[in-house]
């Protein structure tokens, strides 16, 4: 059995997130993702975690949130060490299942696939498909209204995110 990973903030979810998700459910047979809390943005992570769970509904995923994660991020060893010990302890949590794939756009995915012993699947990294990231959206959230989901939009306008 193929068995996928990939991990993020989410905040916002946006159709760059969905493209790297449904890449990743054409090559495994069940897909889990790791939300992480995280204060970018005042979205709770139980409405974030809804968002995706919600769009793909009908697929075999698996939404895990990840509460309280380092705040150290970066490229070094150290940073490295950190997240993954993290990844790996929440996968430890859920009962070990055996991650074949991660699936990123982000350089840290060659970390994370090798401490997982797991292929690592780099999606759209250049931004080529969709190109937008969840920092831009969030600095004017109404200009890039369009690479949102119609239900994390309507979500962001309630909660008055925008």
């Amino acid at each position: 059995m193929k068995i996928g990973l990939t991990i993020g903030k989410f905040a916002p979810f946006h159709k760059g997130h969905e493209y790297l998700i449904n890449k990743a459910l054409k090559s495994v047979d069940l897909l889990y993702i790791f939300v992480y809390e995280t204060d970018v943005m005042d979205i709770d992570i139980s409405i974030r975690s809804k968002w995706i769970k919600d769009i793909f509904k009908d697929k075999n995923i698996k939404v895990i949130e990840i509460y309280n994660p380092p705040k150290q991020y970066g490229m070094d060893e150290i940073s490295i060490k950190i997240q993954v010990d993290c990844i790996s302890k929440k996968i430890k949590e859920i009962g070990n299942p055996k991650i074949t794939h991660f699936f990123s756009s982000e350089e840290y995915g060659k970390y994370v696939a090798k401490s997982l012993n797991a292929e690592n699947v780099v999606i759209d990294k250049k931004r080529i498909n969709i190109p937008i990231n969840a920092t831009i959206i969030r600095k004017d959230i109404e200009k890039y209204k369009k690479y949102l989901s119609e239900i994390v939009y309507e979500d962001l306008k309630k909660d008055k995110a925008i």
